[in-house]
């Protein structure tokens, strides 16, 4: 089932850091959205939903509906400010968005069958993560929530690299448009230290005999 991320948000006239901290002390974070046909809009979401959203993964790569108003407009976040120390959220940029638009976002690498990978099962080694995230350059209505990554056929000592990575039809990365060596290693499969320290023991044993 497809997730959806509704974000109700209100208009603002009131500017500047007094306004902004009256808006905090109603339970709102100051806010803008901006891009597309329409100008640079400020305001105001409130603080527990954005801080239930934020939980969701999925919503930092999603496309989201902001409804202003009552009217309802595309839109990708593109930035949070977060407190120091306190769960607070301060402000957030949204970026409006059209099904056509190009855009490029960061979007999530869920790794799978990492536990039966050849290199794990097989070999005794460990997953090492390289990458967490990739950016891709697509279509609005092509983004994908992630990149699954199967690591089944992975084995000792061998890596995944970015163009390895099997990516939904309209879909780009950004670092591979920088030329071939930019081609990245996404994860690996390793010699676990207990291995490599017991053959580095073996090494010196038969050293010394």
């Amino acid at each position: 089932m497809a997730i959806s991320f509704d974000v109700n948000a209100e208009s603002r006239n009131d500017m500047g850091k007094g306004a902004s901290r009256r808006l905090r002390r109603q339970g709102k974070v100051p806010a803008i959205i901006y891009g597309g046909s329409g100008e640079p809009r400020p305001i105001s979401v409130l603080q527990n939903e954005m801080i239930q959203h934020l939980d969701h993964e999925a919503f930092y790569s999603h496309i989201l509906k902001v409804v202003v108003d009552g009217k309802a407009e595309k839109a990708v976040l593109r930035d949070v400010q977060r407190h120091p120390f306190k769960i607070d959220i301060l402000h957030m940029d949204f970026q409006r968005v059209g099904d056509g638009d190009t855009i490029k976002m960061h979007v999530p690498l869920h790794f799978t069958n990492e536990e039966i990978a050849v290199g794990v099962k097989q070999g005794g080694g460990q997953v090492r993560h390289n990458l967490v995230e990739v950016e891709v350059a697509c279509q609005a209505k092509d983004l994908p929530e992630f990149i699954e990554v199967d690591l089944t056929d992975l084995g000792l000592g061998e890596s995944i690299h970015l163009s390895n990575l099997k990516l939904p039809e309209g879909v780009e990365l950004v670092e591979l448009s920088h030329g071939e060596d930019h081609d990245l290693p996404v994860v690996s499969i390793q010699k676990g230290r207990g291995a490599a320290a017991e053959g580095e023991g073996e090494g010196e044993e038969g050293a010394e005999g």
